[in-house]
């Protein structure tokens, strides 16, 4: 009889691959155009497996999406400690969202993919408990508590079209500068 160890790990293999498979097709294809038998042989697993898991392609989307939108927000955390001046952290938390959003394929998963697969309030939802949230954190940190929804969709916006610049070739020096001189003029 197998420990209920050796099934939580086999549990959390099957699972990881399932994600590792299915982000790799959604970057290269797309998600409409990546078929789940595709999924299921490229993580090398039984449909059956998959549908164990997750609900439908969408709910296996979901998981990505929300693997990939933690990602970001922990690097985001870990290069803005809290012995830092709040500007200089959110300064820090700009520049660590644009190195995050640079992983191969992140862009596209997190902001072309996820409001066409996932609808807008639902992807909202995931950055609202993500990167989002450590942006609301930092305004609220440079005393602007009462603005920091508002302010934080709208910087939030900034930052996205600025991931989405880069990914398409954009110069990065330019895109920190603006992003710079944004956050900057916002707290003066």
């Amino acid at each position: 009889m197998q420990s209920p160890r050796s099934n939580q790990d086999r549990t959390e293999k099957t699972r990881a691959a399932l994600i590792a498979a299915a982000r790799a097709l959604f970057v290269d294809k797309g998600y409409a155009e990546t078929a789940t038998p595709e999924i299921v042989a490229a993580a090398g697993i039984t449909r059956g497996a998959l549908y164990h898991h997750f609900r439908d392609k969408r709910d296996l989307f979901r998981a990505v999406a929300e693997e990939e939108a933690r990602a970001v927000v922990v690097g985001i955390e870990a290069s803005t400690p809290e012995v830092e001046k709040p500007l200089d952290a959110l300064l820090a938390g700009s520049r660590a969202y644009l190195d995050a959003m640079a992983a191969p394929g992140r862009t596209r998963l997190l902001l072309i993919e996820a409001p066409a697969v996932l609808g807008l309030a639902e992807t909202r939802a995931l950055d609202e408990a993500h990167a989002a949230r450590t942006l609301r954190e930092g305004l609220a940190a440079l005393g602007v508590a009462e603005e920091a929804e508002a302010l934080g969709d709208l910087l939030s916006a900034a930052f996205d079209r600025a991931a989405l610049a880069l990914d398409a070739g954009g110069d990065r020096a330019a895109y920190e500068a603006a992003l710079s001189l944004l956050i900057r003029r916002l707290v003066s």
